[in-house]
């Protein structure tokens, strides 16, 4: 079953995000994902570790650090596990934003973006 939610979540920095899309009965969430990499590689993370683009690592908006997620393409039903290290995606219509080795494990690399669902693990 899918409906609809919305979820604000304020942060000590004073900044607001709002979070809405489907949302599934497991409590998974489902919207675009896109991927970064190359021009982040070695800088430092939301977290404060240094991002790796070939770590299995992913950029959500509202999810604590650290947290365990398993992100399922809705157009091939292929999944992975990533971890939250960073914050983002910060483009309309996108609730995660995927390292580059879990975009090419995934298999969107190629094309960008694509529509996913997430569960907390």
């Amino acid at each position: 079953m899918i409906k609809r939610i919305v979820v604000a979540a304020t942060f000590v920095t004073g900044l607001a995000f709002a979070v809405t899309g489907p949302t599934l009965a497991n409590g998974g969430h489902c919207g675009g994902a896109s991927w970064y990499g190359p021009g982040f590689h070695g800088k430092t993370a939301a977290s404060g570790e240094r991002f790796d683009q070939n770590a299995m690592t992913a950029a959500h908006k509202t999810l604590p650090f650290g947290t365990r997620v398993r992100v399922t393409d809705q157009r091939t039903g292929r999944s992975i596990n990533v971890t939250i290290n960073d914050r983002g995606p910060f483009i309309r219509g996108r609730i995660i934003d995927l390292s580059r080795a879990a975009a090419t494990e995934l298999g969107f690399r190629n094309a960008g973006h694509t529509q996913v669902c997430i569960t907390q693990l």
